[in-house]
Order: C-alpha cells, then structure tokens, then sequence
C-alpha cells in the first residue's frame, strides 16, 4: 500500500514522497499459501510412506544379513521386486482400462514406447557397476563420504534441467543436511578398517567412479521427474512402472549371471524374510515415482535420508546397533535441516508443463495437402 511521508530537501522546502511499503496481510495470506501447497495431504501421505518403507527396508535387511545372516544374491532380491511391480503394474494398467479396450494391445503399446524408461534403467545398471568398481579402489569410508553429494547433484541438476531456482535458505539447507548426513555416517568412515584403501587398488579411478555415480544418481531422479510431467504422452505412475520394471528385469539378469548366483548359488538363501524385501523394493519403486508425481525429487531425497536417522535409531533399540552423541547431533541437524527446506516461506516454483506434442509427420502433411490439391 502506499504510503506518503514529508521529507525536506537541501534548500528546506518540504515535499511529499509516496512510498510503497508491503501490506502484511497480503504477505501472511501468501506465507499460508506456500504452507499449505507444500503440506498437501497427497504429498506429504507418500513422502511418509516413502520414508517408512526406506527404513523398513533398512532394518529388515539389516537383521538378515547382520543377524541371521542369510547369504541370498541382493541381486535376486532386486529382481524379484521388479517382476512384482512388473505384474502388479499391468494389472493396475488393465483394472483401469475403459470400457471395450483390451489390456494386451494396451501393454504392448507402452513396451514399444518404453525407451525413455529404458535408458533409465540403463542409468541404474551403471551406477551399480559404478559402485563395484570404486569399492574396488577406495575405501568404504571414502566412498561414504563421496556418496552423500547425491544431495547436491539432484539440486544441480534440477536447476539445469528443469530451470528451477533455489532460495538461498533452500540452498543452505542442502549443505547442512549433506554435513548432517555425513556427521551421522561418522561410525562408517571413521573406522580404522574402513579408512585403509584396498591393497592394489587405484584411488584415482576409485574416486572417479563413485564421482559419476552420485552425478549419474542426480541426473536420475530429475531424468524420472521429468519424463513423468512434461513427456507430451502423459503416462500415468502405472504405465511408467510397467515400463521401467520391463528395461530393469534384463539389467538384473545380467548382474545375476555375472555373479554367478552369489555365495548360495542361483536362488539359494531364500527365506521368508528375503521374499518380503523383494515385497518392499517394489512398494519403494513405486513410491519414488508417487513422490515424484506429487512432489519432486528433492523431496524425495529428503523423504530417504530422513530415513536414514530413523532406520538408525531402529537398529539401535532393536538390533542393537551404534548410536554414538556424535550420531544424535547429526541427527539434530538432518531434522532442522529437513524442517528449514521444507517450511522455507519463499514463493513456490511455477508448475512443470507439459511439452507440446510435435507435429503431424512429413508424409502425413504430404498426403493432406494431396487431398486439398484434388
């Protein structure tokens, strides 16, 4: 609103100056806005369900491996979750079908279009090579510390690739949930036989490999994000699902055969506790493309490192794991952290649009202006 004051210049004569000040009305009813569109029930509903399954999932395999130490192939795991999101995605694709369409041309539809998820896919088959090849290299401790710049690169790429700005309160809570992260990790890279590299192994090509791998992770998630709102077909979270399992499935194969079925042989170790980790990868491959659906990715990368503290606060009161002061003060500083890009009252980003479809092919043009011709 305006606001007139006096004011008096250097030869004394008095003038009027109109000033415009910021009603406080206006600025507290658009605070509210940004509030309520960011704790959007739907949203924050899958980013808890997001957050839940990572630390069951966490946990869980914790037990199995650290306690019961059952020696299944995690490669089998992963697969057998993406054939169970595979089915249950075309299920979901045919239960939603119109009436007098039919699911198997449907399906076989969104398999031929399925070379953006596949490339996908493809990005994930090489971050897990990747992986292999720095802890071949570098220490567990080192990689560590590396891989916490996930953060980072999915903020970076978000803005390169999607043109989104940051505020620097958003920007500042990155870092410091990126050093939270870190802090909290402390008993994994602060271990004297974590620290020590492997014998014979190069740290140059070490740190290479987990440096591509965290800016492959960022390029990822923002790759997924946009695909899922601006790809001009409009795929629903089904369709996508379908899609990214069916590229996944031969990835996994191959890893499988390269490891020879592991220690147990191919399909060996199994138990009941195997099968329900393949049960909560598949619940978390689907939450990931919810999450990104109704949020983004950075809220996503909140939603998983959130649960990292709480997978480790489980592990400690059940499972009997570490949890050091220097742990529950990182932990502090993840929740603030999590709290400060969350409830940052800055205006919100503009919606992603969809990108325009293209226009009709060459010998469709051709043929329509024959038409018009005769």
């Amino acid at each position: 609103m305006p606001n007139h004051r006096a004011r008096t210049n250097s030869s004394g004569r008095t003038r009027v100056v109109e000033e415009e000040t910021e009603d406080p009305d206006i600025t507290k009813k658009s605070r509210i806005m940004v509030f309520k569109s960011m704790m959007s029930s739907t949203k924050l509903f899958v980013l808890v369900l997001l957050c839940m399954q990572n630390t069951m999932f966490t946990v869980l395999r914790r037990y199995s491996q650290g306690v019961l130490k059952e020696v299944y192939s995690k490669y089998e795991v992963l697969l057998v979750g993406e054939l169970i999101k595979f089915v249950y995605s075309a299920y979901k694709i045919a239960s939603e079908l119109s009436q007098g369409e039919k699911a198997v041309p449907k399906l076989r539809y969104l398999l031929r279009r399925s070379s953006k998820m596949a490339v996908l896919a493809c990005i994930y088959g090489a971050m897990n090579i990747l992986s292999f090849v720095a802890l071949r290299n570098i220490s567990a401790g080192m990689f560590t510390v590396f891989a916490q710049l996930k953060i980072l690169t999915t903020a970076t790429c978000s803005s390169v690739m999607l043109n989104r700005s940051y505020s620097m309160t958003k920007w500042r809570a990155l870092i410091s949930l990126m050093m939270g992260v870190l802090l909290f990790s402390e008993p994994i890279w602060n271990r004297d036989d974590n620290s020590k590299n492997p014998e014979g192994g190069n740290v140059m090509l070490g740190t290479a490999a987990v440096l591509i791998e965290v800016t492959l992770s960022g390029f990822a998630s923002i790759y997924f994000e946009k695909v899922i709102k601006t790809d001009p077909e409009q795929l629903g979270i089904w369709e996508r699902n379908y899609q990214l399992a069916f590229g996944s499935i031969p990835i996994y194969l191959m890893f499988m055969m390269w490891e020879d079925g592991g220690v147990a042989g191919y399909f060996g170790g199994w138990s009941v506790v195997a099968g329900i980790l393949a049960l909560l990868g598949a619940a978390g491959g689907m939450l990931v493309a919810l999450s990104i659906k109704h949020g983004d990715s950075i809220l996503k990368t909140l939603a998983t490192t959130g649960a990292i503290v709480l997978s480790a606060a489980l592990d400690h009161y059940v499972l009997g794991g570490p949890l050091t002061n220097i742990m529950c003060i990182a932990g502090v500083i993840v929740v603030i952290s999590i709290c400060n890009y969350t409830f940052d009252m800055s205006p919100p980003e503009t919606p992603l649009q969809t990108e325009p479809k293209t226009d009709k092919p060459d010998e469709e043009i051709a043929l329509t202006k024959s038409s018009v011709r005769y």
